[in-house]
Order: C-alpha cells, then sequence, then structure tokens
C-alpha cells in the first residue's frame, strides 16, 4: 500500500472513532483509552454509572494516567464525590512515567505501578458479596469525569 493511500486509511480510521457516539456506558467497552466526552454525556453516563455503584456492595477502580499525581487527582476526585469512598495515605505514593492504580473500596487498599503503553483513563468495578452476581467493569472514563 502507498504511502498516500496509508494515510487516508489513517485518516478514516481517526475519523472514525472521533465520530464514535458515546449513549451509554457500554459504548466505553471497546476503548483503550477514554474519549472526551461533553457535559451532556457526561451527565447520562454518570447517571447510569451511579445507579450501578449504589447497587453494588462495594467498587474496585482502575487508573491509567500519563503520571503518578494524575491517578492520585482521579482517585481523590472520587472519594471528593462520594463521602462512602475513602482512601488514606496517598502522599506515599510515587511511580515513574505511566503508571497503573488500584484501589478497592471494601479494603481501602492502594497500589500503584510504572507501566508503558496503557491508555488513558478510569475503570470502575462494581463488586458483589453474592457470588450469583456477575461484576462488570465500566469505563474507560476520562480522568476528570468525577469533577463534574
Amino acid at each position: 500500500m502507498g504511502l498516500e493511500w496509508k494515510n487516508l486509511w489513517l485518516r478514516i480510521i481517526f475519523l472514525g472513532i472521533l465520530s464514535m457516539e458515546i449513549n451509554n456506558l457500554v459504548d466505553l467497552n471497546s476503548l483503550r483509552t477514554a474519549p472526551q466526552l461533553s457535559s451532556s454525556q457526561v451527565k447520562k453516563l454518570l447517571e447510569e454509572l451511579e445507579a450501578n455503584i449504589f447497587n453494588a456492595d462495594w467498587i474496585t477502580i482502575g487508573i491509567m494516567a500519563p503520571c503518578d499525581n494524575r491517578a492520585i487527582e482521579a482517585l481523590q476526585s472520587i472519594s471528593k464525590k462520594y463521602s462512602s469512598i475513602k482512601f488514606d495515605n496517598l502522599d506515599s505514593f510515587h511511580a515513574d512515567g505511566s503508571v497503573f492504580l488500584k484501589g478497592n473500596q471494601k479494603t481501602g487498599n492502594v497500589y500503584m505501578r510504572s507501566e508503558n503503553g496503557l491508555g488513558e483513563g478510569i475503570l470502575l468495578t462494581c463488586q458483589y458479596e453474592k457470588d450469583s452476581e456477575e461484576s462488570f467493569t465500566y469505563g474507560p472514563l476520562p480522568l476528570g469525569f468525577f469533577n463534574n
């Protein structure tokens, strides 16, 4: 394939990604990195997400970020929005470069590691005490999703 065709093909793929409609949480499932969302999309997705969060027994949070500070800020934004989701001693965490942070609401434990090649965004998994209820992961949501 010639360079012109390759560039045209890449533009078509890129435009397809940009025009992808995000109307429901399930629309995020195939993405490696969080899309930019309009305020109306954030509002709609937040309503859907909160229905799932409030029905879960606890949540786990995965955050893919370009640096440790952005990951911690994203986790803190969730705690600020929901008083029942708290994590302590976040000032002690540090990792170089891109990071993956994982927080568990039930235990309060937080882990962070350097990891290259990740996308960017927040992944929330609703967990249940009963084995009969299956957990489900939502996202990736933009790092600033819970600041609204």
